[in-house]
């Protein structure tokens, strides 16, 4: 069974001495829904709760050359370089780290971290390992989801679903007893709504007509291909926005031409600000094929721009249900009618006031501190 841990559950009585050290363990930096919800917590630690971020793979320099976000979090952060393939090395590295460190929780985010860092811990004699599943789809693999079973028997981790659709499906394949539901959070003090004339200035958007816009990976998982087919149905004064950077960047931009769409599509590449890139729009879109929780439409919702997302993984429990649309994946027609819909229909709820309540991301950090001070 798994439970739902309430955002809203007092810690009062919890009395914090010493200061608290999680350090997160990530497969890698790059660009990413769980690379940028682990440097969002990074940006709230404190003294009182302090927090670190180690990726399994790549140098701190190639990384912040890519990721120029990383630089400000720099002296948090830890690469560990681990070659390609199974290498018992980054696991005495991990270990000589946390002994030096002594962390009172590691946490780990997707298979690999767990099993490099649940190892560690276990040779480290950390007091408390919480693994996080951000989506299951990798389970449907017969050897990932043995691993994962193996790794949940010996380490024994606090295991944490980021949405109810993924502890749902951790409950169906893991005879495990405790998962727990703690859904992902967004810093709702910076996505919030700001002047739209003022961001599409900053960002050299055209001040006048309708602008969507999507963020993502530029890859054929995340459906930028059938946004740019939806577009041709939409009317003339509707552009599209693009952020983000990834390979099919090059045949994204030509099928655009094939369309006949060039002139109605900004590719504005990897964005730092992107409350700023939200505040410019007046539809969000996010087209995935595959999804987990993403973040990027209660980004967008908080700084009350109504979004229109296909119906995969956890994507509807990010949606507002009174102002958010969702539309099956793949279906270009469907996308542009809901697109349609919700630019007819205009801003009568306020998408806002959804997240606020639902997912904003101190309550989350907060309800994760409480777990790891759980008595099991």
């Amino acid at each position: 069974m798994y439970s739902v841990i309430n955002h809203h559950c007092d810690n009062s009585h919890h009395q914090q001495v010493h200061p608290r050290l999680t350090v997160h363990v990530v497969q890698h930096l790059y660009p990413g829904g769980i690379e940028s919800l682990v440097l969002e917590i990074l940006r709230h630690s404190d003294q009182a709760n302090k927090a670190l971020v180690i990726s399994l793979e790549g140098k701190k320099s190639s990384a912040t050359s890519a990721w120029t976000k990383l630089s400000e979090f720099n002296r948090q952060l830890i690469f560990l370089n681990k070659p390609s393939g199974a290498d018992l090395n980054t696991i005495r590295k991990l270990s000589r780290i946390f002994k030096r460190l002594q962390p009172d929780v590691v946490h780990t985010h997707h298979i690999g971290p767990l099993l490099y860092a649940g190892s560690a811990s276990r040779l480290a004699k950390v007091k408390c390992l919480i693994h996080t599943e951000h989506d299951c789809w990798h389970l449907d693999n017969p050897k990932h989801a043995r691993l994962q079973r193996l790794a949940l028997a010996v380490f024994k981790p606090r295991l944490v679903a980021d949405a109810d659709f993924v502890g749902r499906q951790l409950n169906n394949k893991f005879a495990y007893d405790d998962i727990s539901v703690i859904k992902n959070g967004i810093d709702c003090q910076r996505f919030k709504p700001a002047s739209q004339a003022l961001a599409r200035r900053r960002l050299g958007l055209p001040l006048n007509g309708t602008i969507i816009g999507c963020a993502g990976r530029l890859e054929h998982v995340k459906g930028q291909d059938i946004l740019l087919k939806a577009l041709t149905i939409l009317p003339e004064h509707v552009s599209l926005a693009v952020a983000g950077q990834g390979s099919q960047l090059k045949a994204l931009q030509e099928l655009s031409v094939e369309l006949g769409m060039e002139q109605r599509v900004f590719w504005l590449g990897l964005i730092d600000d992107m409350p700023r890139f939200y505040q410019s729009l007046d539809l969000f879109c996010l087209p995935s094929r595959h999804e987990g929780f993403p973040l990027s439409t209660l980004e967008a919702q908080a700084c009350d721009v109504i979004s229109v997302a296909t119906d995969v993984g956890a994507v509807k429990e990010t949606l507002c249900p009174e102002s958010g649309i969702c539309v099956e994946p793949s279906n270009a027609n469907a996308l542009a009618s809901a697109l349609l819909h919700a630019l007819a229909e205009g801003k009568r709820h306020s998408p806002r006031r959804f997240v606020l309540e639902h997912n904003d991301l101190e309550k989350m950090i907060q309800t994760y501190q409480n777990l790891a001070m759980e008595v099991r």
